[in-house]
């Protein structure tokens, strides 16, 4: 299984310019080796760009992804992710999205796609990241 960041799929959604073909590519040739897979938090990062839950789950289908829930180890690790996060001056509030994400990813042991992979090489460094 291969976790599918939310940035990689809103490249594809709203035909980023500079981004969209890379991630059409990624998720084409990762489809190949790889079952591609969502989580909850994704699932809610995604849900703010359409207006009905049919809408998004007819993509979700469409894209041949699955939807994995969060495992309580992986819920876990994320907050101790985020204490240290914290710990090493991390000021943003808004990114523990990233850290359930990175975590169950961690928790899993599966690869994630994404174009932000900074965080995610530091909090969960043993999660191999498929990145620019």
């Amino acid at each position: 299984m291969l976790l599918v960041d939310t940035n990689v799929l809103i490249d594809v959604l709203e035909d980023d310019p500079q981004w969209a073909d890379w991630s059409i590519a990624q998720l084409r040739a990762q489809s190949q080796i790889h079952p591609l897979a969502i989580n909850p938090i994704i699932y809610a990062e995604l849900s703010l760009t359409f207006s009905k839950v049919e809408a998004l789950d007819n993509v979700i289908e469409n894209l041949g992804l699955t939807l994995q829930e969060l495992p309580r180890p992986a819920l876990f690790l994320a907050g101790k992710a985020f204490i240290q996060y914290r710990k090493n001056g991390g000021k943003a509030n808004n990114v523990l999205a990233d850290f359930f994400i990175g975590a169950h990813a961690a928790v899993l042991g599966c690869p994630l796609l994404t174009r932000d992979a900074r965080r995610y090489q530091t909090y969960f460094p043993s999660v191999k990241l498929i990145a620019p």
